[in-house]
């Protein structure tokens, strides 16, 4: 790791291997290509290429012999993550039938509605050469971009949703899992999901051992199904038009532990808190308060029937003072105690 100038580093995209490469005489089961966009988001990119590492050699030694990857870039040019971490490539863009996935790796530049020729043309040769796609993170806009989605489903992160429908509103998107794959293309929303993706594809391609010798050098607990919802919470803010209201639910979903203020809300939109009060009304016939407190009900729900969490972590995690607060507040929500709300154990 070299430094290449004040707050970033340099990684290489060069795989350690033996020194032929790989082992003379094999053939990888797997076979992914990594294409890095402009501040792509590094967890979602290390994690899956991690978890094919990992099931790809014995003891983490990461000579592809059971998989192999390569990582690519436009023009083989080193790309700066979301964090400011600069990833070289292995190289320039190869040709796609090389490969059995092409992993399409994005992060905070989804809001660039200007694709590279180069990318599209790319994305859509390997399409045509009936190689699959990985959306990874926010890659799958550049996907939708490149008019490759089709009337499949795609999965992306909660936090991009809004901004996706807006820009594709004939593709049918959900925040509902953790990937989705609709056979010639699997979409991932990214983050740790990623390294679920990963393991899904080392299971497929080189067996259940090989994933759980990944899952055992990544200590990890388990394997999650695709279908394990994300972790959103979010208002369906469908047909709402007032940028006051869709503003003022995302600063609250950013902050579920730790509750802001009405005033605190309405001076992050730059209203008074009479017109926020409103603005919510008309929109959404509640008071920003309720609003907020939803959400933070929301996701104690979530976490007691995902989670073996005690009630009292929960209550904290999601902004209450104390567990009688959280659990009185729950039962006028859904008519039940938070102790009756749990879900079976995860992975039972």
């Amino acid at each position: 790791m070299s430094s290449e100038h004040s707050g970033t580093r340099s990684l290489s995209g060069a795989s350690p291997r033996s020194p032929s490469g790989t082992d003379p005489g094999t053939v990888p089961r797997l076979r992914i290509g990594f294409v890095l966009l402009d501040q792509f988001t590094l967890t979602a990119f290390s994690g899956l290429i991690d978890a094919v590492r990992l099931a790809a050699d014995l003891g983490g030694r990461s000579r592809q012999i059971d998989a192999s990857w390569t990582v690519m870039s436009l023009g083989g040019q080193a790309r700066r993550s979301s964090c400011g971490v600069l990833v070289t490539p292995n190289e320039d863009l190869r040709d796609p039938t090389s490969f059995d996935y092409v992993a399409v790796c994005g992060g905070n530049d989804y809001r660039n509605a200007l694709q590279p020729a180069q990318l599209t043309d790319y994305l859509r040769r390997a399409a045509g050469g009936r190689v699959r796609l990985l959306g990874v993170c926010t890659g799958t806009f550049a996907i939708a971009q490149a008019g490759l989605v089709g009337s499949r489903r795609v999965c992306v992160h909660w936090n991009v949703l809004d901004t996706f429908r807006e820009r594709f509103p004939t593709v049918t998107a959900t925040v509902d899992q953790l990937f989705i794959d609709e056979g010639d293309l699997i979409t991932c929303a990214g983050s740790t999901a990623a390294i679920d993706l990963g393991l899904y594809l080392v299971g497929r391609h080189c067996g259940g051992q090989k994933a759980r010798q990944a899952v055992r050098h990544m200590m990890l607990q388990d394997i999650r199904s695709a279908a394990l919802p994300q972790a959103h919470f979010y208002a369906n803010l469908d047909g709402i038009a007032d940028i006051r209201v869709r503003q003022a639910s995302h600063f609250i979903e950013q902050r579920l532990d730790s509750p802001p203020s009405v005033d605190a809300i309405a001076r992050y939109v730059g209203v008074s808190a009479r017109q926020l009060e409103r603005a919510f009304q008309a929109a959404l016939g509640v008071s920003p308060a309720a609003f907020q407190r939803r959400l933070r009900l929301d996701y104690g729900r979530w976490l007691l029937e995902n989670t073996r969490r005690s009630i009292t972590d929960i209550a904290f995690d999601c902004g209450f003072a104390d567990t009688a607060h959280f659990s009185r507040d729950f039962k006028a929500q859904f008519g039940r105690m938070p102790s009756k709300a749990r879900g079976p154990a995860p992975g039972s």
